[in-house]
C-alpha cells in the first residue's frame, strides 16, 4: 500500500468475493415475518445513525464516527465498523487514537491480518503508531494474527516509552507460544526501564515462573510485588498461590493464603488443588469444609479439585458427602463434575455408583469413556468395559484419543481378551511404551509367550523395564519359571539398583526352593545398601484409618484380631495351603512370617471383629496381594455371607461367595 495516498480502499468482509453476486438467492428460505422485522429495523437504525451524520454540523470530525465504528463493534457488526470506517475515510475525516484501535480490534476479530497491515500504514500515515493506545493494539493484533516475534517488533520500533500493557501483551503472547523464559527475560527488562508495574503485568510473569518451575524467578517476582506494594492484590496473590504450588513449594503458598486479606474462589480452590496434588489429601478436604464454613459456596471448578482426594476407600464417606452437597444447594453438575464424580467412585471401590453417575450423563467426552471404561478394568469387569467400547464406537461421532483406546486395551488385558487387544492396539497410533507394555501383559497372560517375544522384538521394546514386568505377571500367572527366571535377570541387569528386581529374584528361588540362594541375595541387598519394601494394609473404621503392617502387634486389639483369624483358619476344612508365587508381594518378612500374620488378613480380620454381620469390608494394600491370602479372602467371604474388598497395587479383588472379580489372575 502507498502510505501517501490520500485514501484507502478496505473491502468490507462480505463483498470478499465479488463474483458471486446475491441475485439467485432461490434456495435460501425466507426469514420469518419476525426477523424480517428485526434485520428491517437494525437496518433503518444503521441508516438513520449516518443521515445524522450527514446533517451534523461537526460531521468532519472524528467523534461521531468513532461512536459509530464503536457501536458497531459493540454489536458484533464488523463489516459495518470497516465499512464506516472506509466511509469516514473518504469523506475526509482524519483518524484519530480512539478510532484506529477500534478499528484494529476489528480486523483482530475478523482474523484478517491483512487488514490489520493496512490499518497499521495508516496509523504510520497519520503519525498514530508511535500512540499508546494504537501501539498497544498493532501489538494485540500482529501477536494474536501472526507471531510473538512480529508483536515484539512492532514493540521495538516505537519511538517513544512502552506502557506497561505493551510489556504484559508481549509477555502474554511469549507464554502463550510456550516460552515463558523470554517473558521473565522482558519482565526483567521491564523492570529495568522503570515502566510501571501493575497487577496484570505481575500476574502474566508470575504464571510464566510457574511454567518453568522457577522458585528463583518467582521469589524474586515476588519481591518486587511486595515491593510495588501489590502482593496482596488478589490477583498477584492467586497468581503467587498457583505458582508456588507449580514449583512444589506448599509450604510458601500456605503462607500467602495465610496473609491474604481478601481471598475468593479462585484463591481456596488453588489452594485446595495444591494440596490434592501433593498428596496431603486430608488437608485439602479440611480446607474445602473451612470454604463453605465461611459461606463461600465453592464453584464446579472447586468441587473437581477436591473429589481426587476422596478416590481412596478410607475417604469414601467424603466423598459421598460432597456428592450430596453438590445435590442439596443445586451446584452446577457440568461434564467436568460428573467426571470428576464417576472417577472418584471408580477409586474408592463403588463401580456400581460410577455406573450409575455415568448411565445418566447427557452429555460425555473422553475422558467419561476413559474413567468407566478403565474403572470397569480395574474392577474385573473387563469384558462390560469392551463392550462399552463397542456401543461408542457404533454411537458417538467424537474421535476416540489414544488414551481411551489404552484403558480399552488394559480392559481386555484384565479379561484376556487376545483378539479385540489386538483390533485395539491397532487403532493407536505412535502407541507409547507403557501402552506397548499392556499388549505384552495381555499376550503372556493368555500364555502366547512366543508372539510376546516377537511383539516385543518387532517393537524394539526389549530394554524397557515396565515391558519386562509385564511379561513378568505373564509368567506369575501362567507359572511359567523358566521365562521368569531370565526375565528377571534382565530386570537386574537394567535396574541394578532397584531393590525390588532382587527380591522378585528371591522369591522365585524361594519357589522353587533354593534357599541357600535366597540367603546369597539377602547378603547382596544388604550389602548394597538397598532398601526393600515393606508390606503395609490399612482399614477405615469410624473415621480413622487403621495401619497394619506384616506380623504386626501393636494394635491394642492384636489379640482379638489373631483369635479370629486362627478360629477361621480351624473353620476351613483342611486350612490353606502354603502357596508361594514369585510376584513382587512376597517380600522376606512375609514368607518368613505365619500365614495370619500378612497385613491385610490382619486388616480383613480388624474390620470382621469391629463391623455388623453382613458388612462389606474394605482393604487396601501398598503391594500385590499374595495367593495365600487371596485364597483366605475366597473362602472367607463364603463362610461368613461377606463381601470384602481387598484393593492391591494392581486391582481391586471383590471377594463374594468364594469367587473373586479377578478369576484369581
Amino acid at each position: 500500500m502507498d502510505a501517501n495516498s490520500s485514501s484507502m480502499y478496505i473491502q468490507p468482509h462480505f463483498l470478499s468475493n465479488p463474483d458471486k453476486p446475491f441475485s439467485n438467492t432461490t434456495h435460501f428460505k425466507p426469514l420469518p415475518s419476525s426477523l424480517n422485522h428485526h434485520f428491517a429495523l437494525k437496518f433503518q437504525q444503521h441508516r438513520m445513525a449516518h443521515k445524522m451524520l450527514d446533517q451534523m454540523p461537526d460531521s468532519k470530525q472524528s467523534f461521531a464516527w468513532n461512536s459509530l465504528i464503536q457501536t458497531h463493534l459493540r454489536n458484533g457488526q464488523f463489516d459495518r465498523a470497516v465499512t464506516t470506517y472506509q466511509e469516514m475515510l473518504v469523506r475526509g475525516v482524519r483518524p484519530d487514537k480512539h478510532t484506529l484501535p477500534r478499528i484494529l480490534s476489528v480486523s483482530r476479530l475478523l482474523g484478517s491480518l491483512r487488514l490489520g497491515k493496512q490499518l497499521h500504514g495508516q496509523a504510520i500515515k497519520y503519525d498514530l503508531a508511535s500512540c499508546h493506545y494504537v501501539h498497544s493494539a498493532l501489538i494485540e493484533l500482529y501477536g494474536r494474527l501472526d507471531c510473538a516475534e512480529a508483536a515484539k517488533w512492532v514493540f521495538d520500533k516505537s519511538p517513544v516509552a512502552k506502557s506497561s500493557v505493551s510489556w504484559t501483551l508481549l509477555a502474554k503472547f511469549y507464554v502463550k507460544e510456550g516460552r515463558p523464559d523470554l517473558a521473565v527475560e522482558l519482565f526483567n527488562e521491564m523492570v529495568r526501564s522503570d515502566a510501571k508495574i501493575d497487577s496484570l503485568s505481575l500476574a502474566t510473569v508470575i504464571g510464566a515462573c510457574g511454567l518453568l518451575k522457577s522458585l528463583q524467578e518467582g521469589r524474586n517476582v515476588h519481591r518486587i510485588a511486595k515491593s510495588c506494594g501489590l502482593e496482596f492484590d488478589v490477583l498477584v496473590s492467586n497468581s503467587l498461590l498457583k505458582m508456588y504450588i507449580d514449583c512444589g513449594s506448599i509450604r510458601e503458598a500456605c503462607l500467602i493464603f495465610d496473609q491474604m486479606k481478601s481471598r475468593d474462589k479462585i484463591s481456596w480452590t488453588a489452594m485446595i488443588s495444591g494440596y490434592v496434588q501433593k498428596g496431603e489429601f486430608n488437608e485439602g478436604l479440611k480446607l474445602f469444609r473451612q470454604m463453605i464454613s465461611e459461606y463461600l459456596k465453592p464453584d464446579a471448578v472447586a468441587i473437581s479439585s477436591v473429589l481426587p482426594a476422596c478416590g481412596r476407600m478410607p475417604a469414601y464417606k467424603n466423598g459421598k458427602e460432597i456428592h450430596g452437597y453438590l445435590l442439596r444447594t443445586g451446584i452446577d453438575m457440568n461434564l467436568r463434575v460428573q467426571n470428576a464424580l464417576t472417577d472418584m467412585y471408580v477409586k474408592s471401590g463403588h463401580i456400581n455408583y460410577a455406573s450409575e453417575i455415568y448411565s445418566r450423563m447427557s452429555e460425555k467426552d473422553n475422558i467419561s469413556w476413559t474413567v468407566m471404561i478403565l474403572g470397569l478394568g480395574l474392577h474385573g469387569k473387563g469384558e462390560l468395559g469392551v463392550n462399552l467400547f463397542q456401543e461408542i464406537v457404533k454411537s458417538s461421532t467424537k474421535e476416540i484419543d489414544w488414551i481411551t483406546h489404552t484403558a480399552v486395551l488394559y480392559a481386555c488385558c484384565t479379561a484376556i481378551m487376545v483378539e479385540e487387544g489386538k483390533s485395539v492396539f491397532k487403532c493407536i497410533r505412535s502407541p507409547k511404551v507403557a501402552t506397548c507394555a499392556l499388549m505384552v501383559a495381555l499376550l503372556a497372560r493368555a500364555g502366547l509367550f512366543d508372539e510376546a517375544r516377537s511383539f516385543i522384538e518387532r517393537k524394539q521394546i526389549a530394554r524397557q523395564a515396565e515391558v519386562l514386568r509385564a511379561l513378568l505377571d505373564g509368567c506369575r500367572v501362567n507359572r511359567n519359571i523358566t521365562v521368569g527366571k531370565r526375565v528377571i535377570e534382565q530386570l537386574c541387569d537394567l535396574e541394578p539398583l532397584n531393590a525390588d528386581n532382587y527380591v522378585l529374584l528371591s522369591n522365585l528361588y524361594a519357589y522353587v526352593g533354593k534357599q541357600d540362594m535366597v540367603e546369597k541375595l539377602k547378603e547382596t541387598i544388604r550389602d548394597m545398601g538397598l532398601t526393600t519394601k515393606k508390606a503395609y494394609s490399612w482399614i477405615e473404621f469410624r473415621n480413622k484409618v487403621h495401619v497394619f503392617g506384616t506380623g504386626d502387634v501393636t494394635h491394642p486389639r492384636s489379640e482379638k484380631i489373631y483369635w479370629e483369624l486362627k478360629c477361621l483358619m480351624n473353620k476351613i476344612e483342611g486350612g490353606i495351603m502354603s502357596d508361594v508365587d514369585f510376584s513382587l508381594h512376597d517380600a522376606d518378612e512375609e514368607r518368613e512370617c505365619i500365614p495370619i500374620g500378612h497385613s491385610e488378613l490382619l486388616a480383613m480380620s480388624f474390620g470382621l471383629i469391629s463391623t455388623q454381620a453382613g458388612e462389606t469390608i474394605r482393604v487396601t494394600k501398598n503391594l500385590r496381594v499374595c495367593r495365600n491370602c487371596h485364597q483366605f479372602a475366597k473362602v472367607t467371604s463364603k463362610l461368613l455371607g461377606r463381601e470384602i474388598i481387598i484393593k492391591d497395587s494392581s486391582y481391586f479383588h471383590h471377594f463374594k461367595d468364594g469367587s473373586c472379580s479377578c478369576r484369581d489372575f
